[in-house]
């Protein structure tokens, strides 16, 4: 065939290791897109029936390095526990094999930069998981400052809250708020404006439920973002809106704005004499980004095939830990914290 080829139709065969809630998303997934064998899925849990339970799979495994040993595997999904992402990471990486990892990429600075170490010597590609970078409105945001629709740059609204809290069980293991959830909108912050945070300032409270304090956590939190450029931001988090799932962007500059709404269950009102009402939000993360997953994977493959570079680096990933441990250390000094580099 020679170069006539279409790169993006080579198959890559794909193995998931970590078969919780976001590996079965990825699974799924993998399932609608064309041109991907998933030869293995591995869990330590995982049990003769599974076969049944993911015929999609060739291969049902406890231990990941199997997947890692078999030479046809040419990409691996790491969905495990975060503690373990680093470990799973250099295995991977001396493996040679190509990474898509969950965010956060680890919670021990040590050990993600011994990981970011080996991916950067043994080359392979690695991509981190924040699919609200593949949200279609949150690109058209993206979209208009690249095409110079905002002028400078001046301030950043980020609003991100959750239906209803994380389980205790959750909560305990999670990292914390800044670390779990608002690492989310750390790294939409630096990918909406392309620039760098210079430094936070949080204010942070337990408004919800007592028992996230008791734990060491908070539920609502407010962010002030100063960039290194001038201009301004500011997250505002809450774990639990009653309405639903609360997603909005707007990037505010010298020649306009660009705002990206809730994306709700229809885009239905009725009109009538008391009053006129529409459908609330989307409840569930999954519903909301179902097709972010979807469109985040189909770039990783791609990126695999050659046709385009990873579009979120390991160093997004722990730039956005950056920012996460800063505002930690905000919200216990009562003061500004500087985002430290990699």
């Amino acid at each position: 065939m020679g170069k006539s080829t279409n790169i993006t139709s080579q198959n890559i065969t794909i193995g998931i290791i970590g078969m919780g809630r976001i590996g079965n998303v990825h699974y799924k997934n993998l399932m609608r897109i064309p041109n991907v064998t998933i030869k293995y899925i591995c869990d330590l849990i995982a049990t003769d029936d599974w076969g049944m339970k993911y015929k999609a799979a060739e291969n049902v495994v406890t231990d990941y390095h199997e997947v890692l040993a078999d030479p046809d595997v040419q990409a691996v999904l790491i969905c495990v526990p975060t503690d373990l992402h680093p470990q799973f990471t250099i295995d991977a990486a001396e493996a040679g094999k190509d990474i898509f990892c969950e965010k956060p990429v680890g919670f021990n600075d040590e050990e993600i930069l011994k990981a970011l170490s080996v991916v950067k010597k043994t080359g392979v590609k690695f991509e981190v998981g924040f699919n609200r970078r593949f949200d279609k409105n949150f690109r058209r945001i993206v979209d208009h400052r690249e095409n110079g629709d905002i002028g400078d740059e001046q301030v950043l609204k980020i609003t991100s809250r959750d239906p209803e809290p994380p389980s205790m069980d959750y909560v305990k293991r999670s990292g914390g708020i800044f670390m779990d959830m608002t690492i989310h909108d750390f790294d939409m912050a630096r990918y909406i404006t392309n620039a760098e945070v210079d430094q936070v300032f949080v204010t942070g409270n337990v408004l919800i439920d007592p028992e996230i304090g008791k734990a060491g956590d908070i539920d609502t939190a407010i962010i002030n973002l100063s960039f290194k450029n001038g201009m301004m931001g500011v997250i505002d988090n809450s774990r639990q809106a009653v309405y639903g799932y609360d997603q909005r962007i707007e990037l505010f500059g010298s020649k306009g704005m660009a705002h990206a709404d809730n994306v709700n269950d229809s885009t239905t009102t009725f009109s009538g004499k008391d009053a006129v009402s529409g459908d609330k939000p989307m409840f569930f993360f999954l519903q909301r980004y179902i097709d972010a997953y979807k469109d985040e994977l189909e770039s990783f493959l791609d990126a695999v095939r050659g046709v385009h570079d990873v579009e979120c680096t390991f160093e997004d990933g722990i730039k956005a830990i950056r920012l996460a441990q800063a505002a930690k250390k905000s919200l216990e000094t009562g003061q500004p914290a500087k985002v430290e580099d990699i």
